[in-house]
């Protein structure tokens, strides 16, 4: 089984850039379907970003052109660059994988995702 460790959070300005890293042990993210996710306090956990195991890209309306995911050629490393932050971007994040193919509809349903890192907090003031 895999784990997932999120890192990267922080304290950034409306604006402003944050990288977060996701690293995989036990495994790779190869074949599976990946995503990140995030909740604010009080609120639902909400899909952000998702990608199929063939590349196949979700997204939530509110971050396009702001946001990219991405993992390395190695498959053990899940990044979410978050440029334009906004104060509504607040929230913990969390990154998620499925070892399976996920069509696009179902990439960001939090559901469908067996593994889960414990989060990282992303303040926008």
């Amino acid at each position: 089984h895999v784990q997932l460790v999120e890192s990267g959070g922080g304290s950034v300005q409306a604006g402003g850039s944050l990288t977060l890293s996701c690293a995989v042990t036990g495994g790779s993210l190869r074949r599976y379907s990946v995503a990140w996710f995030r909740q604010a306090p009080g609120k639902e956990r909400e899909g952000v970003l998702g990608l199929d195991t063939d590349g196949s890209l979700s997204y939530r309306p509110a971050v396009k052109d702001r946001f990219t995911i991405s993992r390395d050629s190695a498959r053990v490393t899940l990044i979410l660059q978050m440029n334009n932050l906004k104060p509504e971007d607040t929230a913990t994040y969390y990154c998620a994988a499925v070892p399976t193919a996920l069509t696009w509809y179902f990439l960001l349903r939090r559901d469908k995702y067996e593994y889960w890192g414990q989060g990282t907090q992303v303040t926008v003031s």
